[in-house]
């Protein structure tokens, strides 16, 4: 019989995850010891898109520059990719590869990688020298007192200065002391299946966004992975899902039938089943993600983006910003809501205006003309085609779209 262990530390981290695993190997780097829980057993599955953006390759270099020459040679757990494709509602296509490819770099700008792999990987890079890691563990009450913190589970009880959620959807500190409540005005229904043999995908593991009629407000899309695999999905606003009462399974396998796709799935077969999760968007402006003791990252934040569905580069990044904010409130001695509301002001300064903008697009999908019209255009206008590219890395291109200017210029050619 395993006795309840108690442990003192200086920060939890519950959830290692992206995001959890983002802000301790961050606070490895600023030798703060540190706790890290997570609820399951490495290796686990994390139902996803798959995608890793330039912002995770980004931070991953931030972290240590060879992780990603490392990520690029492990062929057999992630595709490389190059590129996207955009379709219109109806069915006009254009490929755009991505034009910030780095000169002479080794590596690619994006990789595809199934999160069983990625999260596993990176979870292995954890420096325990600094990070008690307890897996398996499932934390089952968090109290927030005046001058400490206390996690208990049914093995600990941990007690610390600062808790980090990185708890993902289902946060007990967000809903607890947070505040967080499900919009669904700001909340995505998704779907994700494994296909094998799918037909057609791109040999520079270009991303494929099928903005179809039948999945709007959302998309439907298909993303190379090795082994003959695809990541297969579905997403669409929660809000339109429940007011419509739209069936997503349904809806997907109609689309995989559909004249469109019926013929590069004809002979693919889908691995295990389709399984589902939520996304909690980005697009409800200035959201608390601190309070008393307490930062929140990644998916517990609510930082995924409303237009794409990235959310992994975003998770990273919170995990940084919520580090730094740890270190500096060590140093300082200082816990309050009032000291660690400067975490919130570094988040949505830093991609706040993305996240709004990005919400801004996911308006316009409402439009199936809207789309049909810029496809139309990309393929003969150079400003609208590297504005599609960046639009994923760069807010300040992305900007463009929500200015009437923009679309007069296209128009006008």
């Amino acid at each position: 019989m395993q006795l309840h262990k108690k442990i003192d530390t200086e920060v939890v981290i519950i959830g290692a995850g992206p995001a959890g695993c983002s802000a301790s190997l961050y606070l490895a780097k600023f030798e703060i010891p540190h706790v890290v829980v997570e609820k399951e057993q490495y290796p686990r599955d994390k139902v996803c898109g798959d995608a890793l953006s330039g912002k995770v390759v980004n931070q991953l270099k931030k972290i240590n520059s060879a992780w990603v020459d490392e990520l690029q040679l492990s062929d057999t757990a992630c595709t490389p990719s190059w590129g996207v494709v955009f379709s219109a509602p109806n069915g006009n296509e254009i490929a755009i590869p991505f034009k910030h490819k780095p000169n002479g770099a080794s590596h690619s700008p994006g990789f595809i990688s199934k999160r069983i792999d990625y999260d596993y990987w990176l979870f292995q890079k954890l420096d325990k020298k600094w990070a008690t890691v307890l897996q398996n563990t499932e934390v089952t009450d968090v109290d927030i007192q005046k001058d400490r913190v206390v996690v208990r589970s049914s093995k600990y009880t941990i007690t610390s200065k600062l808790v980090i959620s990185a708890e993902g959807t289902r946060a007990l500190v967000a809903k607890k002391y947070g505040g967080y409540k499900l919009h669904k005005e700001h909340h995505s229904a998704g779907l994700r299946a494994y296909y094998h043999g799918v037909t057609g995908l791109s040999k520079q593991g270009f991303i494929e966004l099928h903005f179809i009629k039948e999945s709007l407000p959302g998309y439907f899309w298909i993303f190379p992975l090795p082994n003959g695999q695809a990541n297969v999905g579905i997403g669409m606003l929660t809000k339109y899902v429940s007011k419509n009462n739209v069936n997503l399974k349904k809806l997907m396998i109609e689309i995989l039938e559909s004249p469109k796709f019926k013929d590069r799935f004809k002979n693919a077969t889908l691995q295990k089943k389709i399984v589902g999760w939520g996304l909690p968007l980005g697009s409800k402006k200035n959201r608390p993600i601190s309070g008393h003791r307490f930062l929140l990252v990644g998916d517990a934040a609510s930082v995924i983006d409303p237009f794409t569905g990235e959310g992994i580069g975003n998770a990273m990044f919170t995990g940084k910003w919520a580090a730094e904010q740890t270190r500096n409130s060590l140093e300082a001695n200082e816990f309050g809501a009032k000291e660690l509301l400067q975490y919130d002001k570094t988040v949505y300064q830093k991609i706040g205006g993305e996240l709004m903008v990005s919400a801004f697009m996911l308006r316009l999908i409402n439009y199936p003309w809207l789309f049909n019209w810029m496809i139309s255009k990309i393929k003969n206008n150079k400003e609208l085609q590297e504005t599609i590219t960046f639009m994923f890395d760069d807010v300040d291109l992305r900007k463009k779209f929500t200015n009437p200017l923009f679309y007069l210029r296209v128009l006008l050619n």
